[in-house]
């Protein structure tokens, strides 16, 4: 029995977290690798490889440098799947073979760990499309930097490509993208200047500046609102709604307690993933600060179920010293989630049958069961163990 604890403790759909966390990995080393051998080809002079003499310098040149702007866009897109997103397979699936492209164009021999782990990780990625179905869900906010850096970009590179007679440092289209993005972000550095006397060159510039500005303004605002949002919601006591998004599969505590506090512990204890629907602030505050998920809420209402995602659940678990509440509660959760399995502990042996009504799938009175273990216990029966671990926990 002892051997069997282990496995017993993994969640259900193990397999399909490995396999997940597998692919999450793999994309994350392809990302690093591709910063690094940037980084380590920039300026180095090593040619290496079959497509060596055929590849211009300036090809080399390019595929060093733009290497490490693919590798940061793939930690996104690993970030992205370690949430399940759909939009982060896809754009893992684009830049897979494009960093295996960057790794044989830089035509060194630093890059062939490169080139190898992306193709091994594009059949891998494919086998797991199923793992990453969640939609990408953007706010105003979000949408609104993001259409905002896209537009000023294309405003200035446009724009400054053509009135590059009105420009000193502006000939090609990549000069203009490089003057719009040194403008818009107010570095600078002097390289690319407007015409003194020309008016359109100066009034285009100032455009440029004033919504550049505002447009990295709304963009930051966008990327650290919600990570101060995160660590105000952990300080309450309360799951941010990127970390309610991640749910899945996980146990549903509805309500806290002393009768509670046992289950919670040993839901800890186990490793299974859960989450604590109360509406005590004070007992979510002490919770939070053990790092357990809580949603802040009347377990009773469905507006905290919805948020608590119980349409995802494994299972739901309902024990206060309350069974009116605890009534109410199994009520609604049968409601929300009919296909859940539901178990429920009564403070009172003689509402068992009415939890059961309610909708719960397994009611246990926690008296008459100690009553039970005690007698099994006082006569030699080999439930001791049991006796034993309960007693070491209290």
């Amino acid at each position: 029995m002892v051997s069997r604890l282990p496995r017993a403790r993994l969640p259900e759909n193990w397999r399909r977290v490995v396999t997940t966390r597998i692919t999450v990995v793999l994309v994350l080393l392809v990302a690093l690798l591709s910063v690094a051998t940037a980084v380590i080809n920039i300026g180095t002079e090593t040619v290496y490889g079959p497509l060596a003499r055929y590849v211009p310098d300036a090809v080399q040149n390019a595929a060093g440098f733009t290497g490490a702007l693919t590798g940061f866009l793939m930690v996104g897109s690993s970030l992205a799947l370690r949430r399940g997103l759909k939009a982060g397979w896809w754009a893992t699936f684009l830049l897979l073979p494009l960093t295996a492209a960057q790794g044989l164009l830089q035509t060194s021999q630093y890059s062939v760990p490169l080139v190898v782990l992306s193709l091994v990780a594009i059949p891998i990625l494919l086998l797991t499309r199923n793992r990453f179905e969640k939609p990408l869900s953007l706010t105003t906010t979000q949408i609104a930097a993001g259409a905002a850096l896209v537009g000023v970009q294309l405003y200035g590179t446009i724009g400054g490509y053509a009135l590059r007679e009105h420009f000193d440092g502006i000939n090609t289209i990549l000069d203009a993208f490089y003057f719009t993005l040194i403008t818009s972000s107010t570095v600078g550095y002097g390289d690319v200047t407007p015409n003194p006397e020309s008016v359109q060159g100066l009034l285009f510039t100032m455009t440029v500046l004033v919504l550049g500005v505002a447009s990295f303004g709304i963009a930051i605002g966008a990327l650290v609102g919600p990570l101060i949002q995160d660590r105000i919601s952990k300080t309450l006591g309360k799951m941010s709604e990127s970390q309610l998004q991640l749910l899945e599969e996980h146990l549903l505590v509805l309500g806290y307690g002393e009768l509670t506090e046992p289950i919670v512990d040993e839901l800890a204890d186990s490793g299974r993933r859960f989450v604590v629907v109360t509406n005590d602030r004070e007992a979510a505050t002490r919770l939070g600060e053990r790092d357990i998920a809580v949603v802040t809420g009347d377990p009773s209402d469905e507006d905290p179920l919805h948020r608590a995602k119980i349409d995802r659940a494994s299972a739901i678990l309902v024990a206060t010293n309350h069974d009116a509440e605890d009534a109410l509660a199994i009520l609604t959760a049968r409601q929300l989630a009919p296909d859940r399995r539901i178990v429920a502990g009564a403070t009172d042996r003689e509402n068992v049958k009415k939890l059961e009504r309610a909708g719960a799938d397994t009611v246990i009175s926690p008296s008459m069961l100690g009553g039970h273990l005690l007698v099994r216990s006082a006569l030699g029966s080999d439930e001791s163990d049991l006796i034993d671990r309960i007693l070491e926990r209290e």
